[in-house]
């Protein structure tokens, strides 16, 4: 018996594989040029498919459904089985507030109230 595989067999299943990961993934990436379904994740990157996203380089945005999770600045790792895959280089936690550049006092009063 056999274990070699057809090209075209190899294609079919690949192409499967790649709507399975969309259908299953939450991830998204966004661009000023289009959003993107992410197929995998991991600590250190992500993959997309490679013929739906264009070549990404720079800061992308990573959500999951409509919550932002990261802002990501990110490089081409490697292309295989047709999912491109992306290191990140910085990876920052998106946050609702802009980080303040000095302490505030937990003991503080939260506002004024004037005479009147």
């Amino acid at each position: 018996m056999s274990t070699y595989i057809s090209q075209d067999i190899r294609d079919a299943l690949d192409a499967a594989r790649l709507t399975n990961m969309k259908k299953i993934s939450r991830l998204r990436v966004v661009t000023p040029d289009g959003e993107y379904p992410v197929l995998r994740s991991w600590r250190g990157g992500f993959s997309v498919e490679t013929e739906q996203t264009p070549r990404l380089r720079g800061l992308v945005d990573i959500y999951d459904g409509l919550e932002h999770l990261y802002q990501c600045l990110v490089v081409v790792s490697e292309e295989d089985g047709g999912e491109t895959s992306y290191e990140f280089k910085r990876s920052t936690l998106a946050t609702a507030e802009a980080p303040a550049d000095f302490y505030r006092d937990p003991m503080a009063p939260v506002a004024l109230i004037g005479e009147g």
